[in-house]
């Protein structure tokens, strides 16, 4: 089937398998606003594909989704109907990945930052490079880590190690994610791909009706719990965006020169992360 996607989402067949592909390599795959409407709505167009199984998420390049585009999150200080859309758009983003009745393989193949941890880890399966890492930097530049971290990360690892993650904004290497149960199984950078296509071709061989109901019974309780963090991390994260300390810090980042990487955070040994190269000024912490 088509689907209607702007080109920053592309989906590709291989038979019963669905890659969808976060597609801004030149940014690192931050997300903006035509990202994250498509983020929103692919789910829905997947689930209307008939002759899909079994869904890959990856990204293009280096990351997997390195943030959130800092134009785009900038435009929301003074415009109050674009920083509600967005809050509306993230929540529609979890609401339809819980609800989705296709499992999901997330093939984790570089940073994932804020929202691009929160999809990662709402995938069922979640395979990580071994040079990939997760990060929800949302405190940093002042805002509730509430599209994500705070509500999903409680549920999945130790509160006591999550909170120190969540409160520093530290970058999780691959092989703590999965000691830490935010990710499946880490595998080389070169058998990512692969790995998760074999995967996937296996699900898709699965009895459909049993495979899609052992799904929902395991998102009930996922959804269950989650009902009330959601709700109150976006509110809590929809106030912080109007604050002075946020502004003050967003601005900060988008000063020529601040000399750091996308996502802000830290590296696992605290000391200042070193900006990649090639690091776009666009991509940011948020979202």
């Amino acid at each position: 089937m088509g689907y209607d996607l702007p080109d920053v989402l592309t989906v590709t067949a291989d038979g019963p398998v669905r890659t969808v592909t976060i597609n801004r390599p030149d940014g690192l795959n931050a997300v903006n606003q035509p990202l994250h409407w498509a983020l929103a709505n692919v789910w829905r167009q997947l689930s209307a594909d008939r002759e899909a199984r079994v869904v890959i998420i990856t990204g293009a390049g280096r990351a997997f989704s390195a943030g959130g585009d800092l134009d785009w999150i900038t435009s929301f200080l003074d415009d109050p109907a674009a920083r509600y859309e967005s809050i509306r758009e993230g929540a529609q983003i979890i609401e339809e990945m819980l609800r989705f009745p296709l499992p999901v393989i997330a093939a984790v193949n570089g940073a994932a930052v804020g929202l691009g941890a929160s999809i990662a880890i709402l995938s069922d399966i979640v395979l990580i490079s071994e040079r990939a890492y997760l990060a929800d930097p949302h405190i940093s530049v002042g805002l509730v880590a509430g599209d994500g971290g705070a509500a999903f990360w409680p549920l999945l690892t130790p509160i006591m190690r999550s909170r120190e993650y969540l409160f520093t904004g530290d970058r999780i290497p691959a092989a703590t994610a999965v000691e830490l149960g935010l990710a499946s199984r880490t595998t080389p950078p070169e058998d990512l791909l692969p790995e998760a296509t074999t995967l996937a071709h296996r699900l898709a061989a699965q009895p459909p009706e049993a495979l899609a109901g052992t799904k929902r019974i395991v998102n009930m309780f996922l959804a269950q719990a989650l009902g009330g963090p959601v709700q109150a991390g976006f509110a809590a994260e929809e106030r912080t965006m109007q604050s002075p300390e946020h502004r003050e810090r967003l601005l900060a980042l988008r000063s020529p020169g601040n000399g750091r990487g996308p996502d802000q955070s830290r590296s696992p040994d605290r000391s200042p992360s070193a900006p990649e190269p090639g690091h776009p000024s666009t991509a940011g912490p948020a979202l």
